[in-house]
């Protein structure tokens, strides 16, 4: 992308999603920087300084991606098989920044994924990437093969007598592969059924070995942070944690996409400022400020910071930090009928909260939305809110996040539910959604 500022938008600045630099071309531009000075690090001291840049994982958790390395056996890779794995199944609708770094500078994630598999001493790496990205993996395999010609993979990487190589694997498709567990499950050639935890991936993931699964977008941060170091990388930010974050906005903006700003940054800036506002006749309603996983956010937080804790005490989440936007002339049922048939068809079926509970939802939406709901409706849409949302009562997140948009949904749009509903038929044991079903 023409005219960013590498200093200050490090993610972006080097992608060209007609033709990406080779390995030469990425070394003239300031590529290959971090993992040079890597190499000469002891992998104890790669963790401290990723640790210390305050990098949180940039696919929704926000978890600390130092302490989560600091997680795997310190054995050297010749003493115990190890796995990193890049997770590029992107698959939460109204997120698209990974598909933008892997079509447009792929080199950047191999170098990132090269130095957090010398970090941990791992020798093999996969890329995980979302089947429906074609021309992102025809990049990174084109990517890869250069990478090795190059002396950048494969055995004594540059000389410093480190072994790595990497895999690209496309997936097979499911919104469920995108959950750490059952993206290792898939890899391993079963049905990507999430895993209980503990064990957790660091210790116990990939064919029974130490594995550390992290974002794209996460990885392509790691080359700049030992490149420019610590300090630089948490200057970046406008909060207390470190770095630049891709924020992105999808509906009726004037100008919808993806914006490498300071992590922190407000909702009112990427909107009106990199997206241009809302498009004329349109006002803003609501917004799921990451993804569709999130829980909406009102108009009155249009310009809430979009850091980690700030939108959690709002009650929602930042997540993959890429708003979706409600205007004030779509139907909010209708948005969340449509979320919520995303996520009942994309559960894996493991647990029966998530795969019984989520098609029940969503019948219950199509009998308001069409006209045939009751009160009634609105009341079970309520439990089956206050009963499968909760973490903890299903394997993974998938459940609890499928349920955000509904819950947070059936508070702010309480008055629009209620002119949706028709009045109990009296008498009549079959009425509303339940009955159909019935």
């Amino acid at each position: 992308m023409t005219g960013l500022n590498p200093e200050k938008q490090p993610l972006l600045a080097l992608v060209n999603r007609e033709t990406p630099l080779d390995p030469a071309g990425y070394d003239k531009k300031g590529g290959w920087r971090g993992l040079r000075r890597a190499l000469g690090m002891s992998p104890a001291e790669i963790i401290t300084e990723v640790t210390d840049s305050k990098l949180r994982g940039r696919g929704g958790a926000g978890f600390s991606t130092g302490m989560k390395w600091s997680f795997v056996p310190k054995e050297s890779s010749k003493d115990r098989l190890k796995y990193i794995v890049a997770n590029g199944d992107e698959m939460e609708p109204g997120t698209f920044k990974d598909r933008i770094l892997v079509e447009g500078n792929p080199l950047q994630l191999i170098e990132g994924m090269i130095i957090s598999a010398y970090a941990i001493q791992a020798r093999h790496g996969i890329i995980f990437l979302r089947g429906e990205y074609h021309l992102g993996l025809e990049r990174l395999q084109q990517a890869v093969i250069q990478a090795r010609e190059a002396g950048f993979l494969g055995e004594n990487i540059l000389g410093s007598g480190f072994d790595f190589d990497l895999h690209v694997h496309p997936s097979a498709g499911r919104y469920i592969c995108g959950e750490e567990t059952a993206l290792i499950t898939a890899l391993e050639g079963r049905r990507a059924n999430p895993r209980a935890k503990p064990p957790f991936p660091q210790i116990g993931g990939l064919w029974g070995a130490p594995t550390v699964v992290n974002n794209i977008e996460t990885f392509s941060n790691i080359p700049h942070i030992l490149a420019n170091g610590t300090e630089w990388y948490l200057g970046l930010s406008a909060c207390a944690d470190g770095g630049t974050k891709l924020y992105g906005v999808s509906g009726r903006a004037k100008r919808p996409g993806v914006f490498e700003l300071p992590l922190g940054t407000s909702l009112g800036v990427i909107l009106n400022e990199c997206a241009g506002g809302m498009q004329d006749g349109y006002k803003l309603r609501a917004f799921l400020p990451g993804g569709a996983s999130t829980a909406f956010l009102g108009a009155e937080h249009a310009d809430i910071v979009m850091d980690y804790p700030t939108p959690e005490k709002a009650g929602s989440r930042l997540g993959t930090g890429l708003a979706i936007l409600l205007d004030d002339k779509t139907s909010p049922i209708g948005m969340i009928r449509n979320l919520e048939h995303f996520f009942a068809q994309e559960s894996c079926g493991w647990c029966t909260p998530c795969r019984d509970g989520l098609p029940w939802v969503e019948r219950l939406l199509i009998a308001i939305e069409e006209g045939r709901g009751t009160p009634e409706d609105i009341d079970r849409l309520h439990d089956a809110a206050r009963l499968i949302g909760p973490m903890g009562r299903t394997f993974c997140a998938h459940a609890p996040g499928a349920i955000a948009p509904l819950a947070s949904g059936l508070k702010m749009f309480a008055e629009d539910f209620q002119r949706m509903v028709s009045k109990p038929t009296s008498g009549t044991a079959e009425s509303g959604a339940a009955g159909q079903a019935a």
